[in-house]
């Protein structure tokens, strides 16, 4: 009897245990509400703040938690909720960079339908126009009449910085000085040219522009075929003149040549400011003058300088001429407008 009883009570407890289980487990498993436990103490416990809150209140939110799986939010909807708080984006576009202008009167740097001659039997020397004093404006004059206001700014700052230093006159008598150095600079270089070198030494003696000499001289091994010489050049088309100094071939490209003299270096290019934008109006004149039987695509700019210190030769493809180019018919449009 004894041990029927406790087969009986052990599968009494057996069926219970099984009993709570699957009632347990049939309760989804958020709803099941959170109590905090007591035991049994010979003391009183005080009472537990807990015990205040409404936990049937934040059932709905127990569960959001305990049941997330995914994100109910997709693009669509992140888009409508921007929207809704902070309204439709705003169709903002940035502006359109001086450079990325395009001319209204555009021509073309190479002239398509100007004939290339033959070469003549004395083509070994280079050409020199006179420059018709026609009523054109010159490349220098357009530049300087359109410059940005940026520019006239550093330009007048620099003027004021040096007639503080040298006093009026003494800066008057320093430009004529660098201007005087700059012709007898091109002089030099045109008797060399002109395989004159004793003439060139004689100007280069008093040390005047001995030190642009020392500094071109690395430079003039990379030239050959010299075409032009201090030469005049006019736009039939734009109507604009100019004076080239040189047009030969650099390490085998015809270019157009500017020399400059400089006290302080300038091995970029953007430290030239608007010798590019001249070095291509030059090039598009040459290539509209019928003057000239032959058409420059590159350009090169020669900043010599006086302590001997060698020069920085600047060399335009025709891609980056082609830039200028459009630049320089910009400022030549606002030349026009303003007169």
């Amino acid at each position: 009897r004894m041990q029927f009883l406790q087969t009986l009570s052990r599968k009494l407890g057996s069926l219970e245990m099984l009993f709570f289980q699957i009632t347990f487990c049939q309760k989804p498993f958020p709803y099941t509400c959170l109590s905090t436990s007591t035991c049994a103490y010979s003391k009183k416990k005080k009472g537990n703040s807990y015990e205040q809150v409404d936990q049937e209140k934040y059932k709905n939110l127990v569960h959001s938690v305990t049941s997330y799986k995914t994100s109910a939010q997709t693009p669509e909807t992140i888009l409508e909720e921007d929207d809704f708080l902070y309204g439709p984006p705003a169709k903002h576009r940035p502006p359109i960079k001086a450079g990325t202008k395009s001319p209204k009167n555009w021509v073309p740097l190479m002239n398509p339908s100007k004939r290339i001659l033959p070469d003549s039997s004395d083509s070994n020397i280079p050409m020199k126009i006179r420059l018709q004093r026609m009523k054109m404006p010159s490349v220098t004059h357009i530049l300087q009449q359109t410059l940005s206001p940026q520019q006239v700014f550093y330009l007048e700052r620099w003027k004021q910085k040096m007639i503080e230093e040298l006093g009026k006159e003494e800066f008057e008598e320093y430009t004529k000085n660098l201007f005087l150095q700059g012709e007898l600079f091109h002089s030099a270089l045109e008797s060399i040219f002109l395989s004159e070198e004793m003439a060139a030494r004689d100007q280069g003696e008093d040390g005047v522009v001995a030190g642009y000499l020392s500094s071109v001289e690395h430079v003039l091994e990379d030239i050959s075929e010299v075409k032009a010489l201090e030469s005049g050049v006019h736009h039939e088309t734009l109507q604009y003149l100019g004076l080239v100094d040189c047009v030969a071939k650099y390490r085998g490209q015809l270019c157009v040549i500017d020399w400059k003299t400089s006290e302080k270096p300038k091995p970029f290019l953007q430290n030239t400011y608007d010798n590019p934008l001249q070095v291509a109006a030059y090039i598009g004149a040459i290539n509209h003058d019928a003057n000239y039987n032959f058409q420059v695509r590159c350009g090169l700019i020669v900043v010599a300088y006086k302590n001997g210190s060698p020069a920085h030769p600047h060399f335009m493809d025709p891609d980056l001429c082609s830039q200028y180019w459009n630049k320089w018919l910009l400022r030549l449009e606002e030349y026009v407008d303003k007169n």
